[in-house]
This record gives C-alpha cells, sequence and structure tokens, in this order.
C-alpha cells in the first residue's frame, strides 16, 4: 500500500486550515469527546494521540467516530512498525512519531498513513524527507531556539515543511513564526491530564488567535 491520497488531501486541507498540532498527552476515553469538542471549536483541526496515554487506540477511535469533516486525528510516539499498521485500521491518517526511523516511517507509508516525523539534526531530517516524511517536527524546540529552524532549513529539500514542538506558548509564538516555522505543535502548554476542557478550550482560542495574527495579510 502506498500513501493514501485521501488521507494526503485531508491532509493538507487540515494544515491549511490551522497548522497547529494539538499534542494530548495522557488524554483518557472519557476525556477525549469533550477536549476535542473544545480544540474544534477553537479551530484547532489536528489532533494527535501519543500513544504512551492510557488506552490510546481506544480514545483514537472515539475521535474518529465524533469529529466532523476537516479534522484530522493520529497518533504520536508511534515507535514501532506494528503501531502504524494498528493506527491505519482504525481508519486513522496522521502518523506522528518522536524520532526518525526508517522502518516506521516506511511501515506509515506503506499503510497510507501521513507521516509528521520527529527530528532534530539535519542528518535525521534528510533521512525522513528521503522516505516520505510530509512534515518534520523539530524537537525540542524551545531548548534549540528559533533561530536553529533557519539553520536547518538551509541543508533541507526546498518546500520541506517544518513543525517546532517543546516548550513553545502563546508568547513565543511569534519568534518561531518569524524564523520560518509553518506550524507549530502545541503540547503541555495547552492539553495535560486533568485539565477540564473548557481551560483547554480557552487557551486554545487564544493560540489560534495568535496565529492567524501572524500569518494575517
Amino acid at each position: 500500500m502506498t500513501a493514501d491520497p485521501t488521507h494526503d488531501a485531508a491532509f493538507e486541507a487540515a494544515f491549511a486550515a490551522m497548522p497547529l498540532v494539538a499534542v494530548l498527552r495522557g488524554l483518557t476515553p472519557d476525556e477525549a469527546l469533550p477536549v476535542a469538542d473544545a480544540l474544534v471549536d477553537a479551530g484547532f483541526t489536528l489532533l494527535e494521540v501519543p500513544l504512551n496515554s492510557p488506552e490510546p487506540f481506544e480514545s483514537i477511535a472515539r475521535l474518529l467516530a465524533h469529529c466532523p469533516p476537516g479534522v484530522m486525528v493520529g497518533a504520536g510516539t508511534v515507535l514501532t512498525p506494528e503501531d502504524a499498521g494498528r493506527l491505519a485500521a482504525l481508519g486513522a491518517g496522521l502518523m506522528v512519531t518522536p524520532n526518525t526511523d526508517p522502518g516506521v516511517i516506511d511501515a506509515g507509508v506503506r499503510a497510507g498513513l501521513v507521516p509528521l516525523i520527529g527530528c532534530m539534526t539535519p542528518t535525521e531530517a534528510l533521512l525522513a524527507t528521503r522516505h516520505g516524511a510530509t512534515v518534520l517536527k523539530v524537537f525540542p524546540a524551545a531548548r534549540l531556539g528559533p533561530d536553529y529552524l533557519k539553520d536547518i532549513r538551509a541543508v533541507l529539500p526546498r518546500g520541506t515543511r517544518l513543525i517546532p514542538l517543546g516548550g513553545i506558548d502563546v508568547s513565543r509564538m511569534a519568534a518561531f513564526h518569524a524564523a520560518g516555522a509553518d506550524g507549530l505543535g502545541m503540547g503541555s502548554n495547552l492539553y495535560k491530564p486533568g485539565r477540564p476542557a473548557a481551560e483547554v478550550g480557552a487557551i486554545a482560542r487564544d493560540l489560534v488567535a495568535e496565529w492567524r495574527r501572524l500569518t494575517a495579510g
């Protein structure tokens, strides 16, 4: 199996609508729908449930059945080809990894998933692009700093999209956008276990408003 054109098109539409990825590490199945509703209402279109969360595949299944068209749901912290296959079997489209493992990328592409691949070094970034990464997740972004995006982009193929993640809150979005970020990953600054859905929604609205301000015009 090669990349699923339906998933590719859905990802491109979701990314164009709002290229902020909600990383919902620690999400439980019972929290999944209220949190998702809060995020979608705020304007988020990309939802990621890391596989080191409680019952992650159950949460993903519930989100896939519940979220409206235009919202793409997937898994993060995908570490094995088997996890990629299980994710595809659910009907999810997005696979996010914390590292650059060619075997996992290849398995995701064969299963028709859209691969958003974690990397830090130029070697990892170039390896990921050669194996079909759609977007590169630069981690840990806050420690590397915004200027690192300029450094790493200089050696990447033209048009490679970069999403920094790790330690970015609304106060740091402008610096990363100015450095060339194509989107941003939002983790514990947006969601952490036990945070009420209403609070998640309020934070999400601020993040979406800031991104729209930065990209206006």
